[in-house]
């Protein structure tokens, strides 16, 4: 007897894409982890090709790069004649980061609203509703169940209307948020043969395109830090690259903590991406080093701004790429001191960790 097995269904993300469009979507994987250097992903691109076939005898990587070129993902520097990427490119970049990193989300079941739990005369209607009260505005009036009401309670044959028929249509607020997101880009983000950065450059990519997208009233300011800290813009992401640099995690707080004070928005909040301890302060023009070990020194000053932060109402939410349990234990006192919250999340699950903690807290805040 001839059976049949059932399987459960996998739709093929590629199907229906031209070829075109499949190898976008490699490229731009690419181009994010040779920091946006064109020459060197068509390198890799090609190397796959030859591996995995990925082009045939009617489209073939030469193809593809004067595609590129006519619908303006890549163009040459007038200075010196090297491919570069463009804006279009970069948000390419963003928007496929967003989708690898909230279809994960969506496939567990993790993603959560960008709503307060708090009802009243807010911006977006939800599922509850409540009987009239003195002083609520008509358009909160549901009046289809208000009419079904009436006829209920009075009847159908004279029709009539009274306040305690009515009923209110809740509405939630939107919380807007200001965050500042803080990227390690100290050397030790690329030790061990691990490559910690490119996953903390797809979360911040992804974060961005979210914010600038589904939420435009909130900030998100990004600091890398190493040696020092500095401020970088969204199109600068693709670029990132880790330095000969020790870890000045101060540095970071002190200019997220100087940027969120700047921000009117009613909620502030700091991510901070790292693999590992403070080890580096700047007194003056000098730097003191020490990469030994947890220094004292530089750990008091990095737990004073985790307690000036809890004092101005900015929670910390660390997520550690690293699972050195003295590093656990360091972050541990950390996020004690300024009441926030940590994850030791590894690098597979660092993108879902933080979106669902950034998606998860907005429904929090007030």
């Amino acid at each position: 007897m001839r059976g049949i097995h059932f399987s459960k269904f996998e739709p093929d993300e590629q199907q229906g894409k031209s070829p075109f469009e499949k190898l976008l979507d490699v490229f731009t994987q690419l181009l994010t982890y040779t920091s946006g250097d064109v020459s060197e992903a068509l390198q890799w691109l090609t190397e796959l090709d030859k591996e995995y076939q990925l082009t045939n005898e009617d489209y073939g990587i030469g193809d593809f790069i004067q595609e590129l070129r006519e619908k303006g993902y890549i163009r040459e520097n007038e200075e010196n004649g090297n491919i570069q990427i463009t804006g279009k490119t970069e948000q390419s970049i963003r928007k496929r980061a967003l989708e690898e990193i909230f279809g994960k989300l969506k496939k567990s079941n993790n993603v959560g609203n960008h709503n307060t739990r708090k009802s009243g005369q807010g911006d977006e209607l939800n599922a509850d509703s409540r009987p009239y009260q003195f002083g609520d505005a008509l358009e909160q009036i549901d009046m289809t169940a208000s009419i079904r009401n009436a006829q209920i309670n009075h009847g159908i044959d004279s029709f009539s209307i009274h306040q305690d028929d009515l009923e209110i249509q809740e509405t939630d607020f939107k919380t807007q948020t200001s965050t500042a997101l803080m990227i390690d880009i100290s050397h030790s983000m690329i030790l061990y043969g691990e490559d910690r950065i490119t996953p903390a450059k797809k979360v911040a990519m992804a974060l961005s395109e979210l914010i600038t997208t589904r939420y435009p009233k909130d900030t998100l300011d990004i600091i890398v830090f190493g040696n020092d800290a500095w401020q970088i813009e969204i199109k600068d992401l693709p670029y990132l690259q880790v330095g000969p640099f020790h870890t000045n995690t101060v540095a970071g707080l002190e200019l997220a903590m100087d940027i969120l004070r700047r921000r009117r928005n009613p909620n502030k909040q700091i991510f901070m991406i790292t693999d590992g301890k403070p080890t580096c302060l700047k007194n003056g023009k000098e730097y003191y080093k020490n990469s030994f070990g947890l220094d004292r020194k530089i750990l008091n000053r990095t737990l004073n701004l985790a307690a000036q932060c809890k004092k101005l109402k900015i929670p910390i939410t660390t997520f550690m790429v690293a699972t050195d349990p003295w590093l656990q234990k360091f972050v541990t006192e950390f996020t004690e001191t300024n009441n926030g919250k940590a994850f030791f999340s590894g690098l597979d699950k660092l993108g879902q960790f933080l979106f669902f903690d950034f998606e998860n807290g907005k429904r929090k805040m007030l």
